[in-house]
């Protein structure tokens, strides 16, 4: 089986009747086994790959993905580009729920998770500086563009470790660093993905206004709006696939070029 493109599908988009001619299929990695079995089909013309980050079931914690597995993965299958969907707090008043970021920049606040496939004899120091591939953003931001769907053009997403919310304290703190929405799974999948030597890009829909907002947030509130957002998503996804280019033009390709020690 041979995919060009991923999608990582975050909490409640996946749908596999996006694709046609569908084939699922499991595959195996060095990691241990991804979150879920993989559908491979057709979308606007090109052939995807889809991943359920969680699990078809959402049975996977944050923490608990297997991002080396999962990316090892499509990078077997042959996928150049993924577009991740992610669920996030918004940490700015104009950031409203309901509202699709385009994520370019990221605050690492993780503390269990594996963010590298060289662990052995060979270091990999991968330059993250613009985590997410320009020429896919710039994809992202004109089919969105084109269809009417509005969206913030940036967006710095802090990565906690989870499945907890924030407290007040830490929601201040990262509206203090600059960040604009919070999240619990960015990375190391978009680190991973580099290392991989494939293009990857976020959009993240925001669901809620974290807690700086003096506004507990609960999960029914959080499915609410996801419930919402999910046909957005999946007219920007549609709408981008068939103006991603066959040829990449960015750096991501050769991200390992300058890397190994």
């Amino acid at each position: 089986m041979h995919a060009e493109i991923g999608i990582i599908g975050g909490t409640g988009i996946y749908d596999p009747k996006l694709l046609k001619k569908v084939r699922e299929i499991k595959v195996r990695t060095p990691y241990g086994p991804p979150s879920d079995s993989i559908t491979v089909g057709d979308l606007e013309g090109r052939r995807v790959a889809f991943l359920p980050r969680h699990s078809k079931k959402h049975t996977i914690r944050p923490t608990d993905v297997n991002s080396r597995a999962n990316i090892f993965a499509f990078k077997k299958l042959g996928v150049q580009r993924i577009l991740a969907t992610s669920t996030v707090g918004s940490l700015r008043e104009d950031f409203k729920p309901g509202d699709v970021v385009l994520i370019d920049q990221f605050i690492d606040r993780t503390t269990r998770r594996e963010e590298s496939f060289y662990t052995g004899a060979q270091v990999c120091h991968i330059s993250v500086a613009e985590p997410m591939c320009p020429e896919l953003r710039q994809t992202l931001i004109k089919a969105a563009d084109d269809i009417g769907v509005p969206t913030h053009n940036t967006g710095t997403y802090v990565c906690i470790e989870g499945p907890r919310f924030s407290t007040k304290a830490e929601s201040r703190m990262f509206k203090m660093w600059g960040a604009d929405v919070v999240g619990m799974t960015l990375v190391p999948e978009c680190v991973l993905a580099r290392e991989a030597e494939i293009c990857y890009s976020c959009i993240a829909t925001a669901t809620d206004y974290d807690v700086w907002r003096d506004h507990p947030v609960s999960v029914a509130e959080v499915r609410k709006t996801m419930k919402a957002n999910i046909e957005k998503v999946k007219r920007i996804i549609t709408a981008a696939i068939p103006g991603i280019p066959k040829e990449r033009r960015c750096e991501c390709k050769s991200a390992l070029r300058d890397a190994l020690v």
